[in-house]
């Protein structure tokens, strides 16, 4: 065993932070720094320094499971699980027609992986019934950029420019326990004279570190954004010049926002007409500004119009496609951005190609080698999917998620996979969900396997193999390529992940996520390339019609010194500077109006729930709840009151609380702290069982992102063993 260090990249969330992995004798990887990475230059927190911990032989899948006649998962050959797959899907496909079938995919799959999964789900069976939990991360952000920029990226611009801008306004947001690494750039900020305003319910440790923080109502998030505008409106703040400029649809959105006076925002959000002037005046004084959104505003049932709002904001003042400047979204899951590029989506194909586009069918389908009429249609988003188990959706491909523990109304949708004719999951380790499954694979992990991911800046990254994994574990491009040659199609699944990249190279070439300039050799070379990256100085033309900027002269990106070949083009790490990606390269203002939640709190159930992360943790928990070292630091769910409520509850420190919703109760010990407002509860969504946040989170979806309402539900609370109490 060789025990020389390769440069990678942490498994977990969209930062991608870059590590070193060295060999040890057990066969698994010690982590190192890695400083010449620039997302989080060689710092990693918990999650990441503790990610060998799930490579463990002791801890993960080494082996297929198939359901015998008695109920019970036992290890089969693989084989014989995927042949009782290929069979299951054949069985449902023939019996009920191809939309019979669904495939439900993850943001942590690797380009690769996402690519090949769409590709299987529309080209081998044929289903429109395809879609990803990436759903549930940031698919407003994305719906509201391309309403009002005609792209959607992240980030348009690299994290580095957050210390150099003037203010930023950071919205539902707590990456100081969500992302560590990412809170050095604020506390530059900072440093550097600027200024951070933070907006969250809770009084986070993100919030602690600002300068402002605003504790609005979950919810009101619209209202509050709305209120900015008119304050800047009425205070003469706004940069007529750029909006006449740049912009379309002022007129619109600006009576939209006058609707809005201070005075009516305090009443809906509980922040008070000074903090709103003072925010107002620490946004628009400086040259430069920020709005970074993230959860908080964006899991809502009118998240599409409350990152529009923050949105309207930032092109007013003139702070969108200008340097240090604009809005942006915190993308959450390791590849959640590249998850939605390239065809995972229920309505996407690669490139960010939209799937009713009939120039993008046709383009897609002769990469692929196949008629474009033979591709089905947009289907359902991923609750609409996961709601339609067992009844339209009889059987289900599920790949790197864990729905019974992160899908909203969780016992709901529990009963629906439950409810399935065939389950097939493949997974790193038993997840609750995979528990439920009829076969369970063991894939690899991202120490074991070669794959590009793309952060939250739109960086396409380089993820590199480390060691070789344990016997009985494949790949997921393994999988998919058995699978199609058992339901028919022989060629055109590769095993190799480069292999598999070069053809999304070609399938992505044109479109707005344009990869066709970036090679494997570049990425290992460059520290990763910004997408769009047109392949030669033709694509780059092309680059240019479609209203992308590529890097200015004087942009680092464009000194770096690699072995690109002459006239490649150098990727685009800052987008808008010269012309937005809409036909007449104006941004778009979409006017928009505050309404209330889906549900509001009433007699029955007067408290606000809302939900979110801890540091110690990761999504639903099925890989950190294995580290001893992160459930020493976060065991289990809590219950976050504020001693007022605590008080009229007659709930002490620690005493197990049940919070009840019309979906369902869950019960956790309470945590009683000034950091949460007196109408509102916090509970973590990392632990099944009793304290399944999700058990109580409410469906009801954005009706144009389709992303559901996690960030507030009405509850009530009770001590347990006695009566209800509000």
């Amino acid at each position: 065993m060789q025990n020389t260090a390769t440069p990678t990249h942490c498994p977990y969330c969209a930062l991608q932070c870059g590590m070193n992995l060295t060999p040890t004798p057990d066969g698994t990887v010690e982590v190192s720094e890695r400083p010449d990475f620039p997302v989080n230059r060689g710092a990693l927190c918990g999650k990441g320094r503790t990610a060998p911990a799930v490579l463990a032989r002791n801890v993960r899948l080494t082996s297929p499971l198939v359901r015998d006649e008695g109920g019970t998962l036992v290890p089969a050959s693989w084989d014989e699980a995927l042949d009782r797959i290929a069979a299951g899907l054949r069985r449902t496909r023939e019996g009920h027609g191809p939309d019979a079938v669904g495939v439900f995919g993850g943001g942590g799959l690797t380009n690769e992986k996402a690519y090949t999964l769409g590709k299987f789900a529309r080209v081998v069976l044929g289903t429109s019934q395809i879609d990803y939990n990436g759903r549930f991360c940031m698919s407003s952000a994305a719906a509201a950029g391309i309403k009002a920029f005609g792209l959607d990226r992240g980030l348009p611009f690299p994290l580095e420019d957050i210390p150099k801008s003037g203010c930023v306004i950071l919205v539902g947001s707590n990456l100081a326990e969500t992302m560590p690494p990412s809170l050095r750039f604020f506390t530059e900020l900072k440093e550097n004279g600027g200024t951070l305003i933070v907006i969250d319910p809770r009084r986070t440790r993100t919030a602690e570190q600002a300068d402002l923080h605003l504790a609005p109502r979950p919810g009101t998030d619209l209202a509050l954004a709305l209120g900015l505008l008119h304050l800047v409106i009425a205070e003469g703040r706004v940069d007529e010049e750029y909006v006449g400029e740049r912009t379309s649809g002022w007129e619109d959105a600006r009576a939209a926002a006058m609707a809005h006076w201070p005075e009516y925002v305090e009443r809906i959000t509980g922040v008070s007409v000074p903090e709103l002037r003072e925010t107002v005046r620490l946004f628009c004084e400086p040259e430069s500004a920020m709005v970074l959104t993230a959860r908080g505003p964006e899991q809502q049932s009118k998240g599409t119009d409350t990152v529009g709002a923050w949105i309207n904001l930032c092109l007013a003042t003139g702070r969108a496609g200008r340097p240090l400047s604009g809005y942006g979204c915190l993308t959450g899951q390791g590849n959640g951005q590249g998850g939605r590029e390239h065809g995972q989506k229920a309505d996407q194909l690669p490139g960010y190609r939209k799937l009713d586009d009939p120039a993008a069918r046709a383009h897609v389908a002769e990469v692929w080698g196949v008629d474009p009429d033979s591709l089905p249609g947009p289907g359902r988003s991923a609750y609409e999917l996961l709601d339609a188990l067992g009844t339209d959706i009889r059987s289900l491909l599920l790949m790197a998620s864990n729905p019974v523990v992160s899908a909203p109304r969780a016992a709901h949708i529990e009963e629906r996979i439950r409810s399935l004719d065939f389950l097939a999951v493949c997974d790193v380790v038993l997840s609750e969900t995979a528990a439920l499954a009829d076969v369970v694979l063991p894939v690899t992990q991202w120490a074991e396997e070669t794959g590009t991911t793309t952060n939250l800046e739109g960086r396409v990254l380089l993820r590199r193999r480390a060691i070789s994994p344990p016997d009985g574990v494949r790949s997921d491009l393994e999988v998919l390529h058995e699978l199609a040659a058992r339901l028919g199609v022989e060629k055109g699944f590769p095993t190799d992940p480069e292999e598999v990249f070069e053809e999304l190279r070609r399938a992505s070439a044109g479109g707005p996520a344009d990869y066709s300039g970036i090679t494997y050799r570049r990425l290992a070379e460059e520290n990763g390339v910004f997408w769009p990256c047109p392949a030669g100085q033709e694509a780059v033309e092309e680059g240019e019609d479609a209203l992308l900027d590529a890097p200015p002269p004087d942009d680092p990106a464009r000194e770096t010194p690699t072995a690109r070949t002459p006239g490649a083009h150098p990727g685009t790490p800052r987008l808008f500077l010269d012309r937005f990606a809409t036909p007449d390269g104006r941004a778009r203002f979409v006017p928009v109006a505050h309404r209330a939640i889906a549900e509001e709190p009433d007699d029955e159930f007067p408290v606000l729930l809302t939900t979110g992360r801890v540091v110690a943790q990761y999504q639903s928990g099925a890989q950190t709840r294995r580290v001893a070292e992160l459930n020493a630091a976060a065991p289990g769910p809590f219950v976050e009151i504020h001693p007022r409520l605590a008080a009229r509850l007659g709930a002490a420190e620690g005493d197990p609380v049940a919070v009840v919703s019309r979906r369902g109760r869950a019960v956790a010990p309470a945590r009683i702290t000034t950091a949460i407002r007196p109408d509102t509860v916090f509970m973590p969504f990392h632990w099944p069982g009793e304290g399944r946040a999700n058990t109580l989170t409410n469906p009801a979806l954005d009706p144009t992102s389709r992303m559901p309402e996690f960030k507030a539900c009405a509850v009530r609370l009770e001590t347990v063993g006695r009566e209800r109490a509000g």
